[in-house]
């Protein structure tokens, strides 16, 4: 039985159906990726699963019971921690209060010794590499803030971590740092949950493939045995109208080469 399952998880903005009738599960010590275009309902997903949105039908089951999600605090209690894209960290504040912002250890007064000592565990469990939890974020890679707002969500000791494109706009070895933490948490017993549209990012960590696209699952691949193709063809629709897409193609490429002699 899988930690997390998703069954037919609807939702509607007006006329514009989000998501339909999708299905996702996830357990722990595995990382499965979403991928699709742009619009086929990933973002909506992820805001579901942090309780950002109520699905309009479906059902939500954890460790076997089924649940709702009225909204973020209600996630994080259940163990589900969402790293959302923009990361929502304070460039002025360091690591530590970035880490503890909201749930600052404070019995009489702010105990930093223990906020300190707590935050050199979180990063340990990540193996992550920082040379001081007293700097600025503002003064931190890319790589090395995704690596605080993963080690964030670890506070709350969560059973499920959902990362939304955690290696969007880092460099080759930020991206490396990244892919590395992903790996981590999967040995510590974490189920991951990666939404991306780097293939590389996908098959280099992920165990399995969802593929949603127009709002539907269209697809669920082994993201090591799997051609990378046929997962691009399920995201962009191709093997639905495969050839004629071909029979397009080559008459295209047939009609520029006459017009070319003539």
């Amino acid at each position: 039985m899988a930690t997390l399952e998703l069954s037919g998880i609807s939702k509607s903005f007006g006329a514009v159906a989000a998501l339909t009738d999708v299905g996702l599960s996830v357990d722990t010590g595995e990382v499965v990726a979403i991928v699709g275009d742009n619009g086929a309902g990933k973002s909506t997903l992820v805001k579901v699963l942090s309780g950002v949105h109520a699905p309009d039908a479906g059902t939500i089951s954890f460790e076997g019971r089924a649940v709702t999600i009225p909204g973020p605090a209600a996630a994080h209690r259940l163990g589900i921690a969402t790293v959302f894209q923009d990361l929502a960290l304070c460039e002025n504040l360091n690591v530590i209060e970035n880490l503890f912002l909201g749930h600052e250890l404070q019995p009489f007064r702010l105990d930093d010794v223990a906020m300190e000592v707590r935050s050199w565990e979180l990063l340990r469990q990540l193996s992550a590499k920082l040379p001081t939890v007293r700097l600025p974020v503002a003064a931190l890679s890319g790589g090395q803030r995704q690596t605080v707002a993963i080690a964030r969500s670890l506070l709350g000791d969560p059973k499920i971590i959902v990362l939304d494109e955690p290696t969007a706009a880092l460099g080759v070895v930020q991206t490396t740092e990244v892919l590395n933490l992903i790996d981590r948490l999967r040995e510590n017993g974490h189920g991951v949950i990666m939404i991306s549209h780097n293939m590389a990012d996908v098959r280099a960590v992920a165990d399995r493939v969802v593929v949603l696209r127009l709002g539907r699952n269209n697809g669920e691949f082994d993201a090591r045995s799997t051609p990378s193709a046929d997962i691009v063809a399920a995201i962009t629709g191709a093997q639905d109208n495969q050839d004629g897409l071909v029979t397009r193609r080559a008459a295209r490429v047939q009609d520029t080469a006459i017009g070319g002699e003539q």
